[in-house]
Formats: C-alpha cells, structure tokens, sequence
C-alpha cells in the first residue's frame, strides 16, 4: 500500500511542471491480486479555473492614487549605445509607469526630463526616485479615463528606498 501512494504523488509531481496541459491525468493504482487494475481521473488544473473568472469592474475614483518608486535606470539601459542612452531612458520610464500603473497614456513631467538629460546623453543616473501619479482624463475624446504623470524626485540617494504611496 505505501507503494500507491508514492506512485501518485510522484507521477502527479511530475504533471504539474507541464503548463500546457489543462488538465491533469492522475493515475491510482490498486493490487488487489496480482494484476493491476488503472484508475484514470481528470481534475481541472488552476489555470483552467483561473480562466473562466471575468475580470471585475473598477470605478476610476478609487483608482486615483500616487506613489513613489526607485528606477534601476542602469540595469535597463545596460548594452544600449551611448547615443541612444538618455532617449532609450525616457522610454523605460514610461513603460515602467504603464505596468505600474496600468495605463497605456503616460506623461512625463518637464523637469524629469531634465533630471534625466542633466549629465549628457550618455551620462543617466543608474537610479532616479520617481512620483507616478494615476489622474482621471478630464479631455473631452480621450480613448482612456486615465493617464499616469510621472515626477522627478530629489533625494540624496535613492538606492534602497522602497515603494511609497503618497498622498496628494
């Protein structure tokens, strides 16, 4: 008996490192004399069960918020050419405001960009300290009911700061 119970787990171990099946073969085995009879069941895997949930619908008042992040600017802009240096930077942040704050619409604030360009195309500061702000799109044909403005902020050194939310 304690052999069935190692069968399974291990075979059941093992189909959980393929992702792509949905569902899961588990395999019982029992002696009761000396031919071995098979159980085959399938059981929905968690991947399959999180598809079938719909996503929620959020207001866009409680999504209103700001919060203060540490870019590592020289682990996104490591290989990239000199020239292309403070260019490829304002592009990192804004992409890394549009995950974190999931909106595709994001301006950067005039005084970032000089914080970013303030020693030269090659010359961006490996981290820069950044409020990103999730506002509501007041414009009359705007394609998003938000956008997320990001800011310069000036601290001594921003290393090791963790992510802040601040109120406004």
């Amino acid at each position: 008996m304690p052999q069935e119970k190692t069968a399974d787990a291990s075979l059941e171990h093992h189909l959980n490192f393929v992702p792509a099946l949905r569902t899961k073969i588990l395999w019982n085995f029992a002696f009761p004399t000396s031919t071995t009879s098979l159980n085959v069941q399938t059981v929905k895997s968690r991947s399959a069960e999180m598809s079938s949930k719909k996503p929620t619908q959020r207001s866009a008042i409680a999504d209103v918020v700001a919060r203060e992040y540490t870019i590592h600017m020289h682990k996104r802009l490591h290989g990239v050419t000199f020239k292309k240096r403070a260019p490829r930077a304002i592009k990192e942040i804004k992409s890394f405001a549009t995950k974190a704050m999931g909106t595709h619409d994001v301006r950067i604030d005039p005084q970032l960009n000089k914080k970013v360009w303030e020693q030269g195309v090659k010359g961006v500061a490996y981290r820069i300290r950044v409020r990103i702000s999730r506002r509501r799109n007041d414009e009359e044909g705007a394609k998003e009911k938000l956008y997320s403005y990001v800011q310069a902020v000036n601290v001594k050194n921003p290393k090791g700061l963790a992510t802040e939310v601040v109120e406004e």
